[in-house]
């Protein structure tokens, strides 16, 4: 059976990612970092519907407790976690924005290294990366979390050019608006200010990112791919 990985994966797209790849035939391990019993009853509903899974409560912005995730050696890595802040960047702190930095690219740093020692030496594994049209673009009053993503993206492009040779392959979905809680800050005009940018007049959802890293992570299905960062927008740019 294949392992894979899922970082932030108690719910949202990271939940959608996990049940994707558990049924069809992996064993997942899911992650959260501090919401225990969301994790546990994510666990227990995936044990229920008859899948392989083990839940890992760590800090994936701590290297040390992201070992915790990798006791067996993993096929796919999906660098799922992460967090949001909307507001000035001059009213942010220095604590504000080593948080955001931390959480959503040191913890893709630090899985990515874990993970690659086992996947170079099977010389096989893939890296999926969760991304965000704002780390291509760039959004006012999301300055750091744009940062964090673009930052995402060449981590991204630069390690898959390395790791290429070692049969590994690296590539990132990079969300438009999807529907999770992450999105519970907006009020239901600012939503449908948000649908009248998208294209298709609608937010995404997490099961639509989860197909596309199934797919990404299958050799029969992707195996041309590499370094790429696919945009899944609904057209909105």
């Amino acid at each position: 059976m294949k392992n894979t990985v899922i970082t932030g994966s108690s719910r949202g797209i990271g939940k959608a990612v996990a049940e994707e790849f558990a049924k069809n035939g992996y064993h997942v391990v899911i992650n959260a970092s501090k919401s225990a019993d969301e994790l546990e009853e994510t666990r227990k509903e995936f044990v229920n519907k008859g899948y392989s899974c083990s839940a890992v409560l760590a800090d994936v912005s701590d290297y040390g407790q992201c070992q915790r995730l990798f006791e067996a050696e993993p096929d796919v890595l999906i660098n799922n976690a992460g967090i949001s802040h909307i507001g000035l960047f001059t009213d942010m702190t220095p604590a504000e924005w080593k948080r955001l930095i931390d959480i959503n690219l040191l913890s893709a740093f630090n899985c990515s290294h874990i993970a690659l020692k086992s996947m170079i030496r099977n010389h096989r594994g893939r890296i999926i990366n969760i991304s965000s049209i704002w780390g291509e673009r760039g959004a006012s009053c999301e300055v750091v979390y744009s940062a964090s993503k673009g930052g995402i993206n060449s981590f991204t492009k630069a390690l898959a050019k390395e790791v290429g040779l070692s049969g590994i392959r690296v590539n990132a979905i990079s969300c438009g608006v999807i529907d999770t809680k992450m999105n519970a800050c907006f009020n239901e005009e600012e939503k449908a200010a948000l649908c009248d940018e998208i294209s298709l007049a609608r937010f995404g959802k997490a099961e639509e990112i989860a197909k596309l890293a199934y797919f990404l992570a299958e050799d029969s299905l992707s195996g041309y791919v590499n370094g790429q960062i696919i945009t899944v927008d609904g057209g909105m740019y």
